[in-house]
C-alpha cells in the first residue's frame, strides 16, 4: 500500500522531514516548505496574506466579533487597553507606563512592550462596545512613537542590553515587538516605515545564543518551545519586510519541532520535543507537557493558522503530526479537565489550575480541529466536547488568544452531530518512559506517577518558582478521582500545605532542606570565576540548581494492553555526586537522599506498591509517605480501618493496620488503603494554614488552608533497610478493602533484587528485576534487569511483555516454564524458542527507549 505524504511527514525524523521538500513550483506538488523562488508579486502577495491572518487570529474579525460569544473577549482588549494608555498618561520620566522604571529591570521593558501589544491589538479588533479605539490612527501613531522611544533609549543599545533573563530579550520582547508591527503594519509603513528595519536589526542582534542574528539550532537555547517562538516571531519579520528567504529559513527551522526525537539518532543533539511513546521534554532533561508542551502546541498551530493561504508553506500537511501529540501526548494526561502535576516542572508553583492548563489545550485543539478534515477532525471536536462535558471548571473561552477560535468553539459545542468522546479508551496504562512518567486510567480514576533517572531531571526550580522541589521526581504519584474539584485535592495548595518531604509516595530523609534563596540570597548559585562558570543562565546553573538529574539507571516499565508495571531505584542527584567528589565549589550546598528500590503495578481495582532496600546509608531517620490528599477545612472529612488484630479503627493515630479508609462526603469520594506488609502506620489528619508564596517568590501573599490527610511509615534512625508494600485502592468501600485479606492479590518477592506480584483474578503476573543475573518467581525466569507481565489471557494463550527499564541491554531473556508454547502473534523483535522445562523468549530491547515488546503465545 501506498505510504501518503500526510502519514510520511508524521512518521519521519528531522532529517527526513526536510528531505521531502521538492524543488517544484507548489502548486504543481505540495510541499512543506515551497523551495521556488517567487516572483516580487507572490511574495508580497503572500506576506500581505500572512499579515491579515495575523491580526484574523489576535483580533478577530469583523463577522467573529459581531457574534454574542466573542463580547466578553472583545471587551477585554478594550478593557486592557484603556488602562494601559491611562497608565502611559501617568508615567514618570523614566517610565513609558506608571510603576514601570526602565533601564535596569528586564522585566519592566518586557512588560511595557507587552502593554504597547495590548494597545495596538484594541485598535484592529472591531466589534467594541466604543468605537473611539478601533481604526484610531492617534493611538496607533502613539503606539509607534513609544516604539521608537523605547527604541532610542533602553532597547536599541545593544552595549547596554541583554541583562536579567535571557528569554525576555530574544523571544518575549520580540515577541510583543513582532505581533505590534504586523498589527500596525500599514501605518508603520505610512507614518515611521524606518521602524521596521531598525527593530528587526536590533531583534536579530538580540539573538546571542543564535548565529549571526539567526536561529542557532545547536544552541540549547534554540529548541522545542523556544525555538517554536522565535522561528515565529521571525515569520511575522519576514513578511513585514517582505523578505520571502527570512520567511521560508524560518519555516525550515520551525519544522524541526515537529520531528519525533530519536534518542539514538539526535539531530542537533536536540533532546528536547515529542518521543514516539507520547513523552515530551524540554531543558534536555524536563517532563514537561504541561507547560511548555502545551506552548509549543500554541505556538505551531497560531503559526499553521497565519500561514493559511499564504504559499510559504502547506501546513495541512503537518495536521497529522501535531493531531498526533493531542492524542498520544496531550490527552491521556488530562483527566476530567485537568492537567496532571507530573508534566508541569515549575508552574506546579503556580496559582494557575490544572483546568486553566487545559482551557489552553482545547482553544489549539478547536483550531486544530479546522485544520484537519473528516474523522479526524470529528475526533478532535469530540475530544473538544469530552473536555467540557467532564470538567469540574467551567472553561471560560473568553480566556482564549482569538476571537476566532471562540466562535470554532461555540459552534462545536452547539453541533449536534458532534459527540462527546475521549482521545483515550476507559482503561489504558501508559509508560512514558523517554520522560520517566507513568498513568493509568480507569473508569473513575487515574494514577499518576513522576519518576527520574540519569537521564530525567529530578525536578525544576527556576526563578524563585517552585521552591521546595527535592522529591517530586522520586516516585511521588497523584491519584485523581472522578468527579472531584481537583483545585481542592491538587495543585498549588496541595504543594503549599502538604510538606515536600511528605508528597504522597516518597520515601525522603527525615531532615529539614534550604530552598535556594535561603541558601544564596538570590535565586540562583551565583559563581562566575568558578571553572564550571555559576552564572543565572549558563549551563551548570541548569545541571546542578534548576533541574539536577538523579544518578540512577533504572527507571522505567511495561505495559500491556490496559495494564502496567513501573519501577525505579531512587538515587541521589547529579550535584550530590559531583560535590562528593570534589567538583563543585565548597559553599554549594547538596543533599544526601534516602535509599529505596520501588515497583508499582498498576491493575484495574488497585495500585500495589512495593519497596525495598528503604533506609539510609547515613544512618538518619526515614519516612515513607503512603498517600497524602488534602481537601476544603470544612468539607466532612471521615477516617476508618481495621487493626491486624481485628480490632475497629478510626480517626488518627499510630497503629498495626490491615487497612485503612478516607472519605470526604462533601466531595462524594474515597481511597482505601490496604497495608500487605507495613507495620506500624502513622496517620495524621490536620488542618494546615500556609502562605501560597511559600513555594514561589513571586506568588501573592496568600494564606490557603486545607485539610491534609498523612498516611506514613517511619524507620527510626540507624535502623536497617527494610520493605513495605500496600495498594492504594481508589473509591474503595469498607467490603472491599477487607476482602484484601483473602483476595486475590499476592506477593511474590519484594527485594532490591526482584520486586513481583501475581493476581489470580487477572491471571496475571508481574515483576521488575534491578540486578544482573537470574532472577526466579512463579514459574519465571529473567535475566538481568527488566520488567515483565505475564497474563494468561483466555485457555491456550499467553501474552507476555517486555521492557528495558535500563535502555542499555541489547536483549532480555525470559524463561516460561512449563509445557512449550509457541508464538501465535508478536509485535516484532521477539524470538520464541522450546527448550527443556519451557519457553524461552528473547526479547530485542536494544534501542527501543523502554518501549514494551509484547508476545502472544500459544499453547
Amino acid at each position: 500500500m501506498e505510504i501518503s505524504r500526510r502519514r510520511l511527514l508524521s512518521a519521519l525524523p528531522a532529517a527526513g522531514l526536510l528531505s521531502v521538500v521538492p524543488s517544484v513550483v507548489p502548486s504543481v506538488i505540495p510541499s512543506v516548505v515551497p523551495s521556488r523562488s517567487a516572483s516580487a508579486a507572490e511574495v508580497a502577495a503572500g506576506s500581505a496574506r500572512l499579515l491579515a491572518n495575523t491580526v484574523a487570529v489576535f483580533a478577530g474579525t469583523a463577522e467573529t466579533n459581531a457574534r454574542p460569544e466573542t463580547a466578553a473577549k472583545v471587551a477585554a482588549i478594550e478593557k486592557a487597553a484603556r488602562t494601559n494608555l491611562l497608565s502611559m498618561d501617568a508615567a514618570g520620566a523614566d517610565e513609558l507606563f506608571a510603576g514601570l522604571p526602565l533601564g535596569t529591570s528586564d522585566a519592566h521593558l518586557h512588560t511595557t512592550f507587552r502593554r504597547l501589544y495590548e494597545i495596538a491589538l484594541a485598535t484592529r479588533t472591531p466589534g467594541g462596545a466604543a468605537s473611539d479605539l478601533y481604526g484610531n490612527t492617534a493611538v496607533q501613531r502613539r503606539v509607534i512613537d513609544a516604539l521608537v522611544r523605547l527604541h532610542e533609549e533602553y532597547y536599541g543599545d545593544q552595549s547596554q542590553g541583554y541583562y536579567g533573563n535571557w528569554f525576555n530579550w530574544e523571544i518575549g520582547i520580540s515577541q510583543h515587538v513582532s505581533r505590534a508591527l504586523a498589527l500596525l503594519s500599514d501605518e508603520v509603513r505610512a507614518y515611521r516605515p524606518d521602524v521596521l528595519p531598525t527593530y528587526v536589526a536590533s531583534m536579530d542582534a538580540y539573538l546571542r545564543n543564535g548565529t549571526a542574528g539567526d536561529v542557532n539550532l545547536d544552541s540549547r537555547f534554540h529548541t522545542g518551545a523556544n525555538l517554536a517562538d522565535i522561528t515565529t516571531n521571525r515569520i511575522l519579520q519576514g513578511a513585514l519586510l517582505g523578505d520571502d528567504a527570512r520567511v521560508r529559513k524560518a519555516l525550515t527551522d520551525q519544522l524541526t519541532v515537529f520531528a519525533t526525537i530519536d534518542p539514538y539518532d539526535l539531530d542537533h543533539g536536540v533532546t528536547d520535543g515529542h518521543y514516539a511513546d507520547g513523552s515530551f521534554i524540554q531543558h534536555a532533561s524536563v517532563a514537561y507537557t504541561g507547560s511548555y508542551g502545551k506552548g509549543l502546541l500554541t505556538r505551531v498551530v497560531q503559526t499553521l493558522k497565519i500561514l493559511d493561504g499564504t504559499g510559504f508553506a502547506h501546513g495541512e500537511e503537518l495536521v497529522p503530526t501535531v493531531q498526533g501529540w493531542v492524542k498520544n501526548g496531550f490527552a491521556p494526561l488530562i483527566f476530567e479537565g485537568w492537567m496532571m502535576e507530573i508534566v508541569k516542572g515549575r508552574a506546579v508553583s503556580r496559582t494557575d489550575t490544572g483546568y486553566t492548563d487545559v482551557a489552553v489545550v482545547v482553544e489549539a485543539v478547536v483550531d486544530l480541529s479546522s485544520l484537519a478534515s473528516g474523522a479526524d477532525a470529528t475526533a478532535l471536536k469530540s475530544y473538544v466536547k469530552h473536555i467540557r462535558s467532564t470538567s469540574r471548571a467551567t472553561l471560560d473561552p473568553a480566556g482564549f488568544v482569538s476571537p476566532v477560535s471562540i466562535v470554532r468553539y461555540a459552534d462545536i459545542v452547539g453541533d449536534a452531530t458532534v459527540p462527546a468522546a475521549d482521545l483515550n479508551p476507559a482503561a489504558r496504562s501508559i509508560a512514558f518512559n523517554a520522560m520517566d512518567r507513568t498513568v493509568h486510567r480507569r473508569p473513575g480514576y487515574a494514577f499518576a506517577l513522576a519518576r527520574s533517572s540519569d537521564r530525567i531531571s529530578k525536578y525544576e526550580y527556576m526563578n524563585g518558582e517552585n521552591l521546595m522541589p527535592w522529591f517530586q521526581g522520586d516516585g511521588a504519584y497523584y491519584l485523581y478521582l472522578s468527579g472531584q474539584d481537583q483545585t481542592q485535592a491538587y495543585g498549588v495548595d496541595y504543594f503549599t500545605t502538604v510538606p515536600p518531604y511528605g508528597l504522597a509516595g516518597v520515601t525522603a530523609p527525615v531532615e529539614q532542606r534550604r530552598t535556594v534563596p535561603e541558601l544564596y540570597g538570590k535565586p540562583y548559585y551565583d559563581n562566575p570565576g568558578h571553572p564550571l562558570h555559576f552564572t543565572s543562565s549558563s549551563e551548570s546553573q541548569n545541571t546542578y540548581v534548576y533541574f539536577p538529574r538523579g544518578t540512577g539507571r533504572y527507571s522505567g516499565g511495561a505495559v500491556l494492553g490496559a495494564y502496567g508495571v513501573a519501577g525505579m531505584v531512587q538515587s541521589d542527584d547529579v550535584a550530590h555526586r559531583d560535590k562528593a567528589a570534589g567538583l563543585l565549589p565548597d559553599d554549594f550546598v547538596t543533599y544526601r537522599n534516602a535509599t529505596a528500590t520501588k515497583s508499582w503495578f498498576l491493575l484495574d481495582e488497585e495500585i500495589v506498591v512495593l519497596a525495598a532496600g528503604v533506609g539510609d546509608s547515613a544512618g538518619r531517620a526515614v519516612s515513607t509517605t503512603i498517600d497524602a490528599r488534602t481537601a476544603a477545612p470544612d468539607d466532612h472529612v471521615g477516617l476508618t480501618g481495621m487493626l491486624r488484630d481485628g480490632r475497629v479503627w478510626t480517626g488518627a493515630g499510630t497503629g498495626d493496620l490491615r487497612w485503612l479508609r478516607y472519605a470526604n462526603a462533601t466531595q462524594g469520594t474515597a481511597v482505601g488503603y490496604a497495608f500487605l506488609d507495613t507495620p506500624q502506620v502513622r496517620v495524621a489528619l490536620d488542618t494546615v494554614t500556609r502562605s501560597r508564596r511559600l513555594v514561589r517568590t513571586s506568588n501573592p501573599d496568600t494564606a490557603v488552608t486545607r485539610s491534609v490527610l498523612g498516611v506514613t511509615v517511619d524507620r527510626a534512625p540507624g535502623a536497617e533497610p527494610g520493605r513495605l508494600a500496600w495498594a492504594l485502592v481508589p473509591n474503595a468501600s469498607e467490603a472491599r478493602l477487607r476482602a484484601y485479606a483473602d483476595g486475590p492479590l499476592r506477593i511474590l518477592a519484594n527485594t532490591p533484587r526482584l520486586q513481583a506480584v501475581s493476581h489470580t483474578g487477572l491471571a496475571l503476573t508481574a515483576a521488575n528485576t534491578f540486578t544482573s543475573g537470574r532472577h526466579e518467581t512463579a514459574g519465571l525466569r529473567i535475566e538481568g534487569p527488566a520488567s515483565v507481565i505475564v497474563r494468561r489471557e483466555r485457555p491456550g494463550l499467553t501474552t507476555v511483555a517486555v521492557s528495558d527499564p535500563t535502555m542499555d541491554r541489547d536483549t532480555v531473556t525470559v524463561l516460561l516454564r512449563g509445557r512449550a508454547l509457541r508464538e501465535a502473534t508478536s509485535d516484532g523483535g521477539v524470538r520464541v524458542s522450546p527448550v527443556h522445562g519451557g519457553t524461552r523468549l528473547e526479547f530485542a530491547t536494544r534501542h527501543t527507549y523502554g518501549r514494551s515488546l509484547t508476545v502472544t503465545l500459544r499453547g
